[in-house]
């Protein structure tokens, strides 16, 4: 599979949706396979809250896939011998595009808690000046899971010229208030962390690592499911010699410390706290006046919407709500709820049916 690595730099004034603008933004992507001739073969993948621009093959440190492998590459539901696909990280985000971490042009110091806030559509917004850096007049498809999936959505309906279809996956179209307060309860442990230093955390040489930590011990419980839980770990104790921590008794006690200091040592807090809150204030009809019909109507895509049975996040009643919301809109939509043992982390997970699901899907 041919793979490219590329930084988009933008030197044009970029306007948030919360009225604030920066002189330049810098987007780091890849892209996967080859475009063809006239360039309609171009397919846009948008990650998740901690996801990254490297979806498929192996990562920057050669340890790791691509956090869609299963689901992107020769072969696969989205075919790189077929298509072009290409992933971008997120503004805010910090694996290279703007963020918090960056250097302000002001200051010359990292932006820190007073980079913009974000929200979905500026997101779509950045990937659209990407879009014409690379002269794709429009996609076969934009498709992703959980905040991916809001994005694909808000590309059918902020662009409706420039996309041919969107694959709307464990998703919604409005963050219930139980997400919110989930994600409220994490972003207070990483405030509450003595080394967080009210955001400023860099130009004090700390790092709030701890409430890091248990807030994503936290929402990584969110991803899981029961079932997966109970499979995997039970009520088994961890050997002795194994344990991350002295006061581990569990073996998901010690799954869960484990991966909250892994996660502590390269993401960042402000951008954790950046990127959950764009999911919490995502509410597509807050853009039109409150009408969801009035946003749905601007759709002329296809949309295809996936949700799984054990996901407890975006449970499949919200994507049921968005399938009838399409329906009163006229806008040509389909809704599958797919059985899938892993939780939320199901969308990231191929099995034949998905696969086959998303392939026919993209080649309608």
């Amino acid at each position: 599979m041919k793979k490219n690595s590329a930084v988009f730099k933008s030197d044009v004034n970029f306007k948030f949706a919360c009225n604030k603008m920066l002189p330049s933004i810098e987007l780091v992507y890849e892209t996967y396979g080859e475009i063809n001739a006239d360039k309609t073969n171009a397919v846009l993948v948008c990650h998740a809250f901690s996801g990254s621009h490297e979806a498929a093959g192996l990562t920057s440190d050669e340890n790791k896939t691509g956090w869609w492998d299963e689901i992107i590459g020769p072969g696969k539901a989205i075919d790189t011998e077929k298509y072009f696909v290409v992933s971008v990280n997120n503004l805010g985000s910090c694996y290279g595009s703007s963020g918090p971490k960056s250097i302000s042009m002001e200051t010359n110091e990292p932006y820190g808690s007073k980079f913009p806030d974000v929200c979905v559509l500026d997101w779509v917004n950045s990937q659209k000046l990407l879009m014409d850096e690379l002269e794709i007049g429009c996609w076969e498809m934009v498709a992703g899971g959980s905040l991916g999936g809001m994005q694909a959505l808000q590309w059918a309906v902020s662009y409706p010229e420039k996309i041919k279809r969107a694959a709307i996956i464990a998703a919604t179209a409005q963050t219930s208030p139980q997400n919110i307060a989930l994600n409220e309860v994490a972003r207070q442990i990483i405030r509450k962390d003595s080394s967080f230093n009210k955001g400023e955390y860099i130009t004090h040489n700390t790092t709030p690592k701890e409430g890091l930590k248990t807030a994503r011990m936290l929402g990584h419980i969110t991803y899981l499911s029961e079932t997966n839980i109970q499979r995997r770990f039970g009520r088994k104790k961890q050997a002795p010699g194994t344990k991350v921590a002295e006061e581990v008794n569990f073996e998901i006690e010690n799954y869960l410390q484990y991966k909250g200091d892994q996660f502590s040592e390269f993401f960042d807090a402000n951008s954790y706290i950046l990127m959950t809150k764009a999911m919490d204030e995502y509410n597509l009809a807050d853009q039109f006046e409150g009408s969801m019909s009035k946003a749905l109507e601007r759709i002329k895509s296809k949309l295809l919407i996936i949700s799984f049975t054990s996901d407890w996040l975006f449970p499949s009643w919200h994507s049921r709500r968005l399938q009838k919301d399409c329906i009163l809109s006229d806008v040509e939509s389909s809704f599958i709820e797919l059985e899938g043992s892993y939780g939320h982390d199901s969308f990231l997970f191929a099995s034949p049916e998905y696969s086959k699901i998303l392939k026919t899907f993209l080649g309608s």
